[in-house]
């Protein structure tokens, strides 16, 4: 503890090094890019006026069933904006307007002479006509633990209470050099750090020596020249040091202030924040960036020196933002995907070259599915995940084994270990994964117009109790009941490896919609969209009570053939499934 403040450490995490590897195998359709670009023209007025909507792909049939579309910037439609429009001041809202004044208040109350910089990220949304409730302010004599503790009595003074005030502790061993203090005003979290100036020891890129240092000196060590602009509280003006972060603001172009390779080495991450600030902005990576970001010396102090949660975080980001598939295009471009995604030492069947194309190519035809779907068709968290499995769908059949010999998916390393990211969300992906191949043996029957009864499946019990003409509801009403919510995204994975007759007739990238929404409507007409909440009309302790069982397997064997009823006579009741029950024990007691 330290001025009443908490602390909270970053914890050290060790990474691993990557080798390449694949299976996508099963992937026998050839997804078509239906990105697109909206332009943005530089105008007088202060807000971003769309002038332009440009279809960047025609939807050309492919020879073959299994040819894939290796996406790149050369062909998947994310060409650069030329100009974007710049706000010539920063307006604020009344909330900012109230936390500076509280701030500058504060150097008043105490004769001050510090000087309070807005860094960052909500100096360039600000300017792009964004919102943004990010706000890091820069102090040039004195640091953010200080300040704070000043604002802290200050507000005391006034009758007002200084809320969640805190400390995140700097840790050089994973390229996080600041001590930041933290605060929440008016329902917002502010962030106070120190202006500084590092020196470096040869071989280093840890800093031997830290000082207070200028605005100036503080904005060239910042990651990209948009990231190094100032808004100075103190003078209501913006200040851009480097001399280029407005013009490449309204260039959009993604540039370091200073050699981009010293500035990947002094925090690697920030070759994902130029990939991510890229893709959001849809702004063009510099070439020079370009080239030190896929130099081996960066990508081994990516691996090595940056924590996994930070660049699962930063993925996290990319996979929610507006451009997941341009962001990962960027990473395989600048041959980081394996960096990134990195595998277990073994594995088994080998990744063939190319695997992390066919990933992006997953991704690609998902996120166009999915705006094609309608944004309303899946929730933002079943969007990301859906995204996530479809990246990983070429991994889907790969393995590697634990101390106990046990097979499992590398796809759950890479989750977990590689970008450490919820163990939920592996369960789930691996589930969507599972799951897809349930679906594609259903989807003759779900979506064929004409009668189809049988199906072909080698993943539920016997079925000799349940009806011909019933067994399609049963088998789709048990893989509803394991998905719940997500089964639609399920069958969004299963929809893009389903086989496709592109010859003729509509785009792919339509005929998978189609196909989507015939197995979605068939599903409805089963009356299954909800079937997980149907509750089942006996309990283990009816099926004790009416096969005089005292438990064990043998109970939950009965219940899973009593749902299978229940699915089978949807206007069943419970007295009937008990008869059913007792007849079918009796009838196979007499076989045995």
């Amino acid at each position: 503890m330290r001025s009443g403040l908490r602390v909270f450490k970053h914890k050290k995490t060790h990474l691993m090094r990557v080798s390449l590897k694949s299976a996508a195998r099963l992937l026998v359709a050839h997804p078509v890019s239906n990105l697109s670009v909206t332009n943005f023209s530089l105008s007088r007025s202060h807000t971003l006026t769309p002038t332009l909507v440009l279809p960047l792909h025609s939807h050309r049939p492919a020879k073959t069933l299994v040819r894939i579309a290796a996406p790149s910037f050369r062909n998947c439609g994310c060409a650069p904006m030329s100009t974007f429009q710049v706000r010539d001041r920063i307006d604020l809202s009344d909330i900012e307007r109230s936390i500076f004044d509280r701030l500058l208040a504060t150097l008043r109350h105490f004769h001050l002479e510090t000087q309070l910089r807005v860094a960052g990220g909500w100096v360039r949304d600000k300017l792009l006509g964004k919102e943004c409730y990010d706000i890091d302010i820069a102090l040039d004599n004195m640091m953010g633990t200080e300040f704070v503790d000043k604002v802290r009595e200050y507000l005391l003074t006034i009758g007002e209470d200084a809320q969640g005030v805190c400390v995140i502790e700097s840790n050089p061993d994973q390229s996080k050099h600041l001590e930041t203090a933290r605060m929440r005003l008016f329902d917002m979290w502010i962030d106070f750090v120190n202006l500084r100036s590092e020196e470096y020891t040869e071989n280093s890129r840890i800093p031997s020596k830290q000082r207070f240092g200028t605005a100036e000196e503080d904005a060239y060590r910042r990651d990209l020249t948009i990231n190094s602009l100032f808004y100075n509280i103190n003078t209501d003006s913006v200040e851009d040091f480097t001399k280029r972060g407005i013009l490449d603001l309204k260039s959009g172009k993604i540039v370091t202030p200073l050699p981009p390779k010293a500035t990947f080495l002094d925090d690697p991450l920030r070759v994902l924040r130029a990939i991510r600030f890229g893709a959001r902005f849809e702004f063009t990576l510099d070439e020079d960036l370009k080239v030190a970001a896929a130099c081996d010396d960066v990508k081994d102090a990516l691996a090595a020196k940056i924590s996994r949660e930070r660049i699962g975080t930063e993925i996290d980001l990319m996979i929610s933002g507006n451009q997941p598939v341009k962001a990962m295009t960027y990473i395989c471009d600048l041959t980081l995907f394996w960096i990134v995604f990195s595998l277990p030492p073994e594995f088994e069947p080998a990744i063939s070259d190319g695997c992390e194309r066919l990933c992006i190519s997953c991704l690609q035809t998902a996120w166009n599915l999915i705006h094609l779907l309608g944004e309303s068709t899946f929730t933002a968290e079943q969007k990301r995940l859906a995204l996530c499995a479809a990246l990983f769908l070429p991994l889907r059949n790969t393995t590697y084994k634990e101390k106990k010999a046990k097979k499992i998916p590398v796809v759950n390393h890479i989750i977990r270990e590689s970008l450490k990211r919820k163990a939920k969300d592996a369960e789930t992906v691996l589930n969507l994964h599972q799951a897809s191949h349930k679906f594609l043996s259903l989807f003759p029957c779900l979506a064929s117009d004409e009668d189809v009864q049988v199906v072909d499946h080698d993943w539920m019990g016997d079925l000799v109790d349940v009806p011909v003409y019933s067994r399609v509801r049963v088998l789709t009403g048990f893989l509803l009941r394991e998905l719940k919510d997500f089964w639609r995204v399920a069958l969004l994975i299963s929809t893009i490896l389903h086989p496709i007759d592109i010859e003729d007739g509509p785009s792919l990238l339509d005929k998978r919609r189609d196909l989507f929404n015939t197995v979605d409507n068939s599903i409805t007409k089963l009356g299954l969209e909800k079937v997980w909440d149907v509750k089942q009309l006996i309990n283990g302790k009816d099926v004790m009570n009416t096969l005089e069982l005292k438990g064990g397997p043998l109970v939950k064997e009965w219940l899973d053939k009593a749902m299978a009823w229940q699915l089978a006579h949807p206007s069943g009741t419970a007295e009937d499934c008990i008869e059913w029950l007792r007849e079918t024990n009796s009838k196979r007691a007499k076989l045995q």
